[in-house]
């Protein structure tokens, strides 16, 4: 079977710091040569497989803004599609706009839907609904105007994160810094649970950040930016907990399970996929505001934080989603 693996070229892939969508990519990239899958990663130059790596844009744009943007994508997705014919099978991580080829090329074309920026993209799924395959990330996370032949978590390198069942006593936030996101709720809650707070990510509102994050930056509240996969993995192993204050219907959320990998557990907003990527009282809460969230604080102690792991192996891990998308393949090609 010969597989190509459409990846977005925002970010390197797997990417340095920020780039979810990209490690996604990587992460089935990685786990379908391990299973011994021919496979080319269509993606940035400086991209890193085990496979053939396919690539006419140097670097991610978010990377090198004298790039326009639309101009690299153009010219990414194309180099893919005028090469369709040497593949059995496409697997599209790049959103809606590779679809529009879908009705040109005689090879299947599998795309992962890794959320809806917007109600307005939905159209163009609708309209190539007959001619490519729709995976979801999440139950939660699917529309009910579209067919899917599967959902399909998220996989992890189990090797990438380190089990520690002595954390020590601080909160963890992860994520962009956004209100979406709820930085402003993670905050609250380690205030009012006098704990200390970490904040990891990258600022993607800076006024946001400017008025509801900075005024508290402290010794017990401090932000230190988007931290690379080593610092990652020590920042999720020591944390008493993870924060997940969402405000929007997450389709995932790669940080919950990474941090459910290293056995820490999760406190979130019960939105979108959290009811699926958490069991509650087992690995973690599910509250709905910040003053549950406190309460669930004082609680953490009561996780068994090998029970987080052991949740985590069995759902969340690479080898469960490159067995889950190869299935989803051969059912395709079968067909």
């Amino acid at each position: 079977m010969r597989v190509a693996i459409l990846a977005p070229i925002a970010w390197r892939t797997p990417p340095q710091h920020y780039g979810p969508w990209e490690q996604v990519a990587s992460n089935v990239a990685e786990g379908l040569v391990t299973a011994g899958i021919d496979v080319t990663l269509f993606a940035t130059a400086d991209s890193i497989t085990r496979g053939k790596l396919d690539a006419v844009v140097q670097k991610g744009y978010a990377e090198d803004g004298e790039q326009d943007a639309k101009v690299v994508e153009c010219l990414h997705i194309s180099n893919l599609m005028e090469k369709a014919r040497q593949f059995d099978i496409i697997h599209n991580h790049f959103d809606f706009l590779p679809l529009t080829y879908s009705k040109l090329i005689p090879v299947p074309m599998v795309t992962t839907i890794h959320g809806f920026s917007s109600p307005r993209i939905v159209p163009v799924y609708q309209k190539y609904a007959g001619h490519t395959h729709y995976v979801s990330i999440s139950n939660a996370d699917r529309s009910p105007k579209l067919p899917y032949v599967a959902t399909v978590y998220n996989g992890l390198r189990v090797q990438n994160f380190t089990f520690n069942k002595q954390p020590e006593n601080y909160l963890l936030f992860m994520g962009r810094i956004h209100p979406d996101k709820g930085t402003s709720e993670a905050i609250q809650i380690a205030i009012q649970s006098k704990r200390q707070l970490i904040i990891a990510g990258i600022i993607q509102e800076e006024e946001y950040f400017a008025e509801k994050v900075k005024p508290y930056l402290n010794d017990d509240i401090q932000f230190i930016g988007s931290v690379g996969p080593e610092k990652r993995n020590q920042l999720l192993g020591n944390a008493a907990a993870l924060l997940h204050p969402i405000h929007f219907n997450e389709p995932f959320g790669l940080s919950v399970a990474e941090a459910m990998l290293c056995g820490t557990p999760v406190i979130a907003f019960n939105k979108g996929a959290m009811p699926e990527l958490i069991k509650p009282d087992q690995t973690g809460f599910l509250v709905d505001n910040v003053n549950q969230a406190v309460e669930a604080v004082h609680q953490i102690n009561q996780i068994n934080r090998a029970s987080c792991r052991e949740w985590a192996l069995a759902n969340f891990s690479q080898e469960k989603m490159t067995s889950d998308y190869l299935a989803v393949y051969r059912h395709i090609l079968n067909r």
